[in-house]
C-alpha cells in the first residue's frame, strides 16, 4: 500500500497550486486600472486556461492512483475539501474562459489553436457572475486547504509529507 502520492501528482498539485497563489493577486490587482493592468489580465486569463488543463489532468491521475489511505480524525473533511477544490477550481477555470471567449475578448492559448466564440454578452455576464462567486470559494478553500497543510507539517504526522 502506498503512503504517498504518485509523482506526477504531486508534480501537477504544486504547479496547480503555484498558478493559483499567483492568478489570485493578479486577478484581484488587475481590477485597478494600471500601467501592469493588461499585463495581469493577460496572465490571469492564460494562466486559467493552464490551470483547467491541469485540474482535469489531476482528476485523470486521482482515478488512476487512488490517494493514499488518510488515517486522521478529520479524514471526512479532508476528502470533502480537495473534493470542493477540484470542483471550484473547475467551475471558476470554465467560467472565466466563457467570460472573455463570450465577451469578445482575446484569450491568445485557444484562440492560437483556433478556439473562438461568437460575442454574446448574456453569457459573459453570467459566466461573469459566476466568476466572481466562486472566487470567495476559492480563496477560502485555498486558505483552509493551505491552514490544515501547515498543521500537518508542524505535527509531523505523515500527511504533510505525502504530497512532498
Amino acid at each position: 500500500m502506498r503512503d504517498r502520492y504518485h509523482p506526477a501528482q504531486k508534480a501537477l498539485h504544486w504547479a496547480t497550486a503555484i498558478l493559483i497563489l499567483a492568478m489570485i493577486p493578479a486577478g484581484l490587482a488587475m481590477q485597478n486600472e494600471s500601467a501592469i493592468s493588461d499585463a495581469l489580465f493577460t496572465f490571469h486569463k492564460n494562466a486559467g486556461v493552464l490551470v483547467l488543463a491541469l485540474m482535469l489532468t489531476r482528476l485523470a491521475l486521482r482515478f488512476a492512483y487512488p490517494p493514499p489511505p488518510l488515517n486522521i480524525p478529520l479524514a471526512g473533511v479532508a476528502h470533502l475539501t480537495h473534493w470542493l477544490l477540484y470542483a471550484v477550481v473547475i467551475v471558476m477555470a470554465v467560467s472565466g474562459i466563457l467570460r472573455v471567449l463570450a465577451g469578445g475578448f482575446p484569450l491568445e492559448s485557444l484562440n492560437a489553436i483556433g478556439i473562438v466564440m461568437e460575442k454574446n454578452e448574456a453569457l459573459a455576464n453570467r459566466a461573469k457572475g459566476v466568476h466572481w462567486a466562486a472566487h470567495y470559494a476559492v480563496i477560502g478553500l485555498v486558505l483552509l486547504h493551505i491552514a490544515a497543510a501547515l498543521r500537518h507539517a508542524l505535527r509531523r504526522d505523515g500527511v504533510f509529507s505525502r504530497m512532498l
